[in-house]
């Protein structure tokens, strides 16, 4: 194990500094100073290497925590990677972008503010990058098999990275013009740089991986004939219809779903010209969804100049604390303060939106609310007599996403969907045209980062066995599985 007397000595959780305000507004760069080894050794010699380590439960990746913790404290980077990446292919995504279940159900979290673990694993692979240890791993042979994987976010590039390895010839489709999907366009720099997908996508291409983007799965090539060209089919387009919110003035100019607005922000960072951008440039801007999405949108908000910015939430703000009905080892709903809530602007919960009201040429100028009622039987409705006006010149609808796009789907593929509206799938990852597999969002729904690689990683062992009729790839996860915790949205 790592320190013995580790959690003893060390009670206390230690995490790099954010960038002073004022400062990091001014750019796109990650929010986050460099970590200090001396902090990063001492955090991981608090991990008690538990008999039963929860942490496992809590990611569904089933992450070798202890394990590289203890090589974290030892100073073994190289030996910490190896173990990292023997569950996790993509740990400089999770690191960045993932929750951390794993650290509400540390052990140590009991009675103890729990190990570091997302900050001791980005620190691992940012080491191995910058060290030169992240190589690539081409197949010793190709087994003449050939995979199209539809769909480059990560469960998609997940399941490309496992069958590419496993001698596959593996062809990744991306309608946009940039491999990565919601890690390309839906990512803003501020949270995770694009310089750590590009590292990860070069590895991909050194190992055989095919990507081809700009081509769209059901347009330019119609899904039956996909099928017809590959051995096998991976459905991994992610959760990508976002949730309406159909109210009067819904068609007024300046209200946008929060996608839009993000996708165009992050090209514009790119450095790509976008024609009538959408931008929070000198307007008072309301966010609608108190999630990740809608704290990427107040963040993009402050760095394009805006003059305000509120986020709506409709519910009850969450306590400061774990509460009592989600004990450990449990991911508790909890107040959360992400860097961008930090830069300003105003959190206003139980917020219900009435109506959006616009001006003589049809944009939007203002927001009338009512406070949040909830009824008897659960539902939330505005309660009467509360309504009030906010002004608004840009309105970003972030109240998630109800599936994938399913015509092209259903018409030309014959996929059946479930009641939730997810590609319906059997327990072996096999949607119900033969030799076609889902993974990540588009068969979960609208989840976390560390359920699309788990998922994305145990759907290639299904395709592999499916091809093979055998697979030594490991399987993390079942189409059934839910994590302490997580309800899939």
């Amino acid at each position: 194990m790592a320190d013995p007397k580790g959690f003893l000595k060390v009670t206390e959780r230690e995490l790099p500094a954010r960038r002073p305000v004022p400062v990091r507004i001014m750019d796109w760069k990650e929010v986050y100073e460099p970590g200090d080894p001396a902090v990063l050794r001492r955090q991981a010699g608090r991990c008690m290497d538990c008999g039963i380590p929860f942490c496992h439960k809590g990611c569904p990746l089933g992450n070798l925590i202890p394990e590289w913790n203890d090589l974290t404290w030892r100073g073994e980077g190289r030996s910490a990677i190896e173990r990292l990446h023997a569950t996790n292919n993509f740990p400089e995504f999770t690191g960045r972008l993932c929750p951390a279940p794993c650290e509400s159900s540390c052990v140590l979290g009991i009675n103890q503010p729990a190990v570091t673990i997302k900050q001791i694993e980005v620190s691992i692979i940012d080491q191995a990058f910058s060290s030169g240890w992240v190589e690539a791993e081409p197949p010793a042979r190709l087994t003449g098999k050939t995979i199209a994987v539809v769909g480059s976010g990560p469960a998609g590039l997940a399941a490309a990275q496992q069958l590419t390895r496993a001698g596959h010839t593996v062809a990744v489709f991306e309608r946009d013009d940039r491999i990565g999907g919601l890690l390309r366009y839906g990512i803003p720099d501020f949270k995770m740089e694009k310089r750590h997908l590009e590292s990860r996508l070069r590895q991909m291409q050194d190992e055989g991986t095919r990507f081809r983007a700009g081509v769209e799965i059901g347009k330019d090539i119609s899904w039956s004939d996909l099928r017809a060209r590959y051995d096998a089919v991976v459905i991994a387009t992610g959760a990508t219809v976002p949730r309406e919110l159909a109210i009067p003035g819904r068609d007024l100019a300046g209200v946008h779903f929060a996608m839009e607005y993000l996708v165009e922000s992050n090209k514009a960072t790119a450095g790509d010209a976008v024609a009538n951008q959408i931008t929070a440039e000198g307007k008072h801007v309301i966010v609608i969804g108190g999630g990740d999405t809608g704290a990427d949108c107040i963040g993009t908000a402050h760095r394009q100049g805006a003059l305000s910015v509120t986020n709506l939430a409709i519910g009850k703000q969450p306590p400061a604390s774990r509460p009592d009905h989600q004990p450990w080892p449990m991911s508790p709903t909890v107040f959360e303060v992400q860097s961008a809530h930090e830069e300003g602007g105003e959190r206003a919960y139980l917020a219900s939106t009435v109506e959006f009201l616009g001006n003589e040429v049809g944009e939007v100028r203002a927001l009338r609310l009512a406070e949040t009622e909830y009824t008897s039987d659960g539902r939330r409705v505005p309660k009467s007599g509360t309504e009030r006006e906010i002004p608004a010149d840009l309105v970003l609808i972030a109240m998630g996403f109800t599936g994938p796009e399913r015509t092209a789907l259903e018409e030309q593929l014959g996929a059946q969907f479930t009641g939730r509206g997810n590609v319906d799938r059997a327990a072996d990852w096999q949607t119900t045209a033969p030799g076609v597999f889902v993974a990540g969002d588009a068969g979960r729904g609208q989840s976390l980062i560390v359920w699309a690689i788990a998922e994305g990683r145990a759907a290639a062992a299904a395709v592999d066995e499916f091809l093979m009729g055998t697979t030594s790839l490991p399987s993390p996860v079942r189409p059934t599985d839910i994590a302490i915790g997580l309800q899939p949205a």
